[in-house]
């Protein structure tokens, strides 16, 4: 294990703000967030059409623009990332009507989010996923504009084969551009059956290959869904049947055990893996006491022996 690797830190998913968690208690999780000392904040301008009666993203966008606008210090005390690719053009239409990352999708895309959130640019701004109908150049050429402008301060992808996240920033050295240098994919520390159907369309696996290329090449890496919608902690959240295998019990039962090691919450052990690792884990939370939890694994040192547990579990 590389123990020279810095540790990841806990990055607020914010997906849910103003459809399944309301104005009131979004605001509420983000003080505290700040109180702790939390820095990154994740949304998209899609978030969440699926779950908005209008059909279209933009709701997640608007909460922080107000909480913005509520705490005129709250812009300096976080980062911003935010996302274009999926927010469907036509309501209720997706993916037929999704935005794509052609030039003038981009642009439009980053306008409406940098109106959303009353602010003049993002700290990072993410493609949320290939779109192999436009050209890569012509894509990598928008978000190294976006950039020049002081417009983005980061890019990264999302949901991208690694070999295209490397195509891309290739192009943009050739280009003279800022190239990606983050990556956001769908990680935890139980794993689906090889080749097995997630229900989720469009997340894209952390592989490791995907790990080593991020260290090769000193690219940041972030990962959703790490507490499994709640499957590590809730019998009422299940694992997907793709995760119904004997590495998940052995897993879990590691998990158990170095939790009573470290006296430590089974999702506080599974952060502090993913963050043992350089990664940072995006934590989606609808109290704040999920929050509390959640920063309590930024404490908790697994050692060399605990990794290779979880090794040889997998």
């Amino acid at each position: 294990m590389n123990t020279t690797i810095a540790p990841g830190r806990i990055v607020l998913g914010t997906m849910d703000y103003g459809t399944l968690i309301d104005t009131k208690d979004a605001f509420v999780i983000l003080d505290r967030f700040v109180e702790a000392g939390g820095v990154w904040l994740d949304t998209a301008n899609c978030y969440s059409f699926w779950n908005d009666s209008s059909g279209v993203g933009g709701a997640s966008e608007r909460v922080l623009g107000e909480w913005f606008r509520l705490n005129p210090g709250g812009r300096e005390s976080v980062r911003i990332a935010t996302k274009v690719r999926h927010n469907p053009l036509i309501p209720h239409s997706w993916p037929e009507s999704a935005e794509g990352l052609s030039r003038g999708a981009i642009m439009a895309g980053i306008d409406g989010s940098l109106e959303r959130l009353g602010i003049d640019c993002v700290d990072m701004l993410w493609a949320h996923a290939e779109d192999r109908a436009v050209s890569l150049q012509e894509t990598v050429e928008a978000f190294g504009e976006l950039v020049s402008r002081g417009v983005a301060h980061r890019i990264g992808a999302a949901n991208h084969a690694g070999w295209r996240v490397e195509q891309a920033r290739s192009i943009a050295r050739e280009q003279g551009l800022t190239p990606w240098s983050a990556l956001q994919l769908r990680h935890s520390l139980v794993q689906p059956r090889p080749y097995g159907a997630l229900p989720e369309a469009g997340h894209k696996l952390l592989t490791a290959d995907d790990l080593d290329f991020a260290r090769h090449e000193k690219l940041a890496v972030w990962c959703y869904t790490p507490l499994m919608q709640g499957g590590y902690t809730r019998p009422d959240k299940p694992f997907s049947e793709a995760y119904d295998h004997p590495g998940t019990a052995r897993v879990l039962a590691v998990l158990d055990d170095v939790a009573r090691d470290l006296d430590a919450t089974r999702n506080q052990v599974v952060l502090a893996w993913m963050m043992r690792q350089g990664i940072d884990p995006i934590v989606g939370v609808s109290r704040v006491e999920q929050l509390d939890e959640a920063f309590g694994a930024e404490d908790i040192e697994l050692s060399d022996d605990h990794m290779a547990r979880f090794a040889q579990a997998r």
